[in-house]
């Protein structure tokens, strides 16, 4: 998520980089309220259990901003309330498809590699090893180290 909201305020700001608190919002508008490919479904509908209406398109004339009556408006939001588990877990089944189709794909790209004693191996640097000085600019494997026993 955070990788997908850098990119989206980048893209956003190209060379301003000191306005990004005031794009924030609506950049977080965008994500929230676009379709994931993993779930089918908007954050927003997921969480607020409607479909969200933009924010320019409130002040225009529209059929559901003219239609829009208070008492017709509760009962379609308990109707809404009681198929919303239905949409939770469709959700959840779907999601559990793609992260199935995305570990099948990932291992078939994996290589076995059996290592044998005196052999030069990289570590991967993570959490507590990487030198909080260096960023996210720091490398990401030390070594090499040599293995001396198995």
């Amino acid at each position: 998520m955070n990788q997908s909201l850098l990119k989206n305020i980048k893209t956003r700001l190209e060379g301003a980089k000191d306005i990004w608190p005031d794009e924030l919002p609506s950049v977080l508008w965008a994500y929230r309220t676009m379709t994931r490919t993993p779930i089918g479904e908007t954050p927003f509908q997921l969480v607020y259990e409607s479909e969200a209406i933009i924010p320019t398109k409130v002040g225009l004339t529209s059929y559901r901003v003219e239609n829009h009556d208070e008492s017709r408006n509760g009962k379609a939001i308990r109707l809404q309330l009681d198929l919303m588990d239905e949409v939770r877990a469709t959700t959840e089944q779907r999601l559990a498809r793609y992260q199935d189709f995305l570990a099948k794909h990932y291992n078939s790209k994996v290589r076995h590699r059996d290592f044998q004693v005196r052999d030069l191996v990289l570590r991967k640097v993570i959490g507590a090893t990487r030198d909080p000085s260096q960023g996210k600019l720091g490398p990401n494997w030390e070594g090499p180290y040599r293995i001396t026993s198995w």
